[in-house]
């Protein structure tokens, strides 16, 4: 993966390989998620960002990478698209919930937080994410609430999380080539508009 890249970043692109392993030994990761989030690290390291995996948050929060550049911070979330066997019969619904949760949750740890998926899987993206906090509408946000309460109620999500909650880029990853492409939201959604409309709207969202 790290064929041609720079010394620098090589050793950089070792000490998450070697976190990731040791993580591994303590059966904390999973091998589909975490490599997925050396891609991701190593894509970040050649923009010249410092990188961290499994980095603790809070005491209930720990997020898949993170990134520091500067005075600047990245919080990636990894998205295998996986669901659960308590959920197969409710999994849009599950999976929505799930991706406004770690957008609501997460997205203000950051000055840049990204949503990164395979491009086998398509992330139930509300909407309302598109849209700055202004112009979001109080019974779309109260419905979001509402869908995350049936599954977060430890802490429960808020509505001042949902309506400030932000998505800044979208990282689509390329295991079998070990390359992210970046892609902003609305272009996500563009591309991905039908089969997202049909979770938004079985949720009961524009």
């Amino acid at each position: 993966m790290v064929s041609g890249d720079s010394e620098e970043v090589i050793k950089k692109v070792d000490f998450v390989k070697n976190r990731l392993i040791e993580l591994y030994k303590r059966n904390i990761v999973k091998i589909n998620h975490s490599v997925m989030e050396l891609v991701c690290a190593r894509h970040l390291i050649r923009y010249g960002y410092s990188v961290d995996v499994e980095k603790r948050l809070t005491d209930i929060l720990v997020c898949d990478v993170y990134a520091t550049k500067g005075d600047g911070e990245a919080v990636v979330e990894i998205e295998t698209g996986f669901v659960p066997p308590e959920h197969a019969l409710d999994p849009l619904s599950y999976y929505t919930a799930r991706i406004t949760s770690k957008i609501a949750r997460y997205s203000k740890f950051a000055n840049q937080f990204v949503l990164a998926t395979t491009p086998a899987s398509i992330l139930s993206l509300p909407y309302i994410f598109r849209r700055p906090p202004r112009d979001r509408k109080y019974n779309e946000l109260q419905q979001l609430k509402l869908l995350c309460d049936k599954y977060y109620d430890n802490p429960p999500i808020s509505v001042d999380e949902i309506l400030n909650g932000r998505v800044h880029m979208i990282y689509i990853i390329n295991i079998d080539e070990a390359k992210v492409i970046e892609m902003d939201v609305d272009s996500y959604l563009e591309l991905n508009k039908n089969m997202i409309s049909i979770s938004n709207a079985y949720v009961g969202l524009p």
